[in-house]
């Protein structure tokens, strides 16, 4: 079912440094929120920039219709992103949401696994607080560079039991994510994946899940300007041919990705 988009100015009522890297920022509407399913994104304008013309899309980290806000994980890599997270408590945002597919919610209770990296993680927190609220018994492994880049960790564990993974050793076990004992006979008991983050690190969780003909589903993290099928530019091959990842995504079964070819 298509879901009910809105541009919305939003005020920002919470700025919150996580790292170097990131911002987290909670976003207040001033009438009832739209319904939003974990995985879908919201597009945020840019104001007074002359060299930031489209919006940026990030996905939507968490969701409290009670006080009718929703928070946003920006990661710091260009001017858009660095002016967006340096916006003062009090501003209004330009936002437009819900955007994209959603992850699949499974019907009973089932033993999950969510794989995030970078700024990946974001779209899981939404995801592990739906599938606790339905009873799920779910585990989240999060891969890092460092354990500087390893952020909301404590909230996380509301939800979920929480693993790490991180390239220098600095915190949990050392290496990818693929590295972790969770993936070795451990596997056998997850009977769901969903996973966002760099693209290899979900190729290769993809190709774990298919080995062991485990439910796997994607979030990708491809480029994108319009945010509903317009530019063109966030374009995916799949086993359907050509996808936009903002409106046919940015959710993808592994099946339907070209991945496993």
């Amino acid at each position: 079912m298509q879901m009910r988009k809105t541009v919305q100015e939003l005020k920002v009522i919470s700025s919150q440094r996580l790292n170097d890297d990131h911002q987290l920022l909670q976003l207040e509407a001033s009438k009832p929120l739209e319904t939003i399913n974990p995985g879908q994104f919201a597009n945020l304008l840019v104001d007074n920039s002359p060299s930031v013309f489209l919006r940026r899309p990030f996905s939507i980290y968490s969701v409290d219709y009670s006080l009718n806000t929703i928070s946003v994980y920006i990661k710091v890599i260009g001017e858009g992103t660095r002016k967006l997270a340096k916006t003062e408590v009090g501003t209004f945002l330009n936002v437009m949401y819900p955007l994209g597919n959603s992850f699949t919610i499974p019907e009973g209770k089932e033993r999950v696994l969510l794989v995030g990296g970078g700024s990946g993680v974001a779209s899981l927190m939404g995801l592990a607080q739906v599938l606790k609220m339905k009873s799920n018994d779910v585990s989240i492994l999060i891969g890092a560079r460092s354990s500087a880049d390893l952020v909301e960790l404590e909230q996380f564990s509301k939800y979920c039991s929480v693993y790490t993974t991180t390239e220098d050793g600095t915190a949990g076990v050392k290496g990818y994510v693929t590295d972790h004992p969770l993936f070795g006979e451990e596997l056998n008991g997850f009977t769901r994946i969903y996973s966002c983050g760099p693209e290899p690190m979900m190729r290769a969780v993809a190709l774990k899940a298919h080995l062991k003909s485990i439910f796997c589903e994607v979030s990708l993290e491809n480029t994108m300007a319009c945010g509903f099928g317009v530019c063109l530019c966030c374009i995916t091959e799949t086993t359907q041919g050509h996808k936009c990842v903002c409106t046919d995504g940015p959710v993808f079964n592994i099946n339907q990705l070209r991945w496993l070819i």
